[in-house]
């Protein structure tokens, strides 16, 4: 007995259904799994990143990322992951800028201030070799 392929679609379609019916809500709970993931690592980022130095260095940076981080909590309240992931992500990498650019200024601080040391060495050499 031969079977006609639109027979065998009406057998294997609402099978096909119920499987995507159910497999809809495990998609979902692995997406806010994700975003409960790279939440937790926005949070420790940001978190790392708020310190004294961070806060006084490169305080613009910083609140781009708590803003960003604050953000995506409220996506993710939503419901919204997808869009929850993307501020937890920019979030965690606003706050590494936000080191950077405050290891950045410490650095050029203590350039500078070496600089003007080896400056006032050399003039007080010169003083003396003058003598």
């Amino acid at each position: 007995m031969k079977t006609s392929h639109s027979m065998r679609l009406r057998v294997w379609l609402p099978a096909l259904g119920a499987a995507a019916t159910l497999l809809m809500p495990l998609a979902a709970s692995a997406r806010s799994a994700i975003s409960d993931k790279q939440m937790a690592v926005a949070e420790a980022s940001v978190k790392n990143a708020s310190n004294t130095n961070t806060s006084a260095d490169a305080p613009r940076e910083l609140q781009l990322a708590t803003s960003k981080l604050a953000a995506a909590r409220e996506a993710v309240a939503r419901k919204d992951h997808k869009r929850g992931i993307q501020l937890a992500e920019q979030a965690e990498l606003d706050a590494r800028v936000a080191e950077l650019h405050a290891q950045t200024v410490r650095s050029q601080r203590a350039a500078t201030e070496t600089q003007d040391a080896a400056r006032v060495l050399s003039e007080e050499l010169n003083r003396k070799s003058a003598r």
